[in-house]
């Protein structure tokens, strides 16, 4: 794969248009429709394209653990917030203070749910017996 086709991949990720990546990879715009087409059917494009795409993923979405880290940190007090605080004469200033009681509160309660501490568990487990009456008088209609 040369620098051309790479380009064209890291462009294609951007809006998923195999013309305008091939056109802003430096493709010429009479041919960008077809080039575009035949570089989304090569191989080593196509998995250099999956491999821009997961890693893409990863970076932009939190995953389980970060959330629950960041929702720990909370809990703990660990985090702050920013606020803005007046000054006098009408200026104010951006001001970091703890997280409310009820922010943590909410953290302790997401990170609960997500261990199953708080749910009513009911056991429906078992055999039950299920008895007719009257099967004489039932018909097959």
């Amino acid at each position: 794969m040369n620098k051309k086709h790479k380009r064209f991949a890291e462009e294609y990720i951007i809006d998923c248009n195999a013309t305008q990546a091939a056109i802003r990879a430096g493709y010429s715009k009479k041919t960008a429709y077809s080039i575009g087409q035949k570089l989304l059917k090569k191989v080593e494009v196509k998995n250099y394209i999956d491999e821009l795409m997961v890693q893409l993923k990863s970076e932009a979405i939190a995953n389980a653990d970060e959330v629950l880290k960041y929702l720990t940190a909370v809990m703990r007090g660990e985090q702050k917030e920013e606020t803005l605080r007046l000054v006098g004469e009408g200026v104010q200033v951006v001001a970091k203070i703890d997280v409310s009681a009820k922010d943590r509160l909410k953290a302790a309660e997401l990170i609960g749910k997500r261990y199953g501490m708080f749910t009513d568990k009911v056991d429906l487990g078992g055999v039950a017996k299920v008895v007719f009456s009257g099967e004489g008088e039932l018909s097959d209609e």
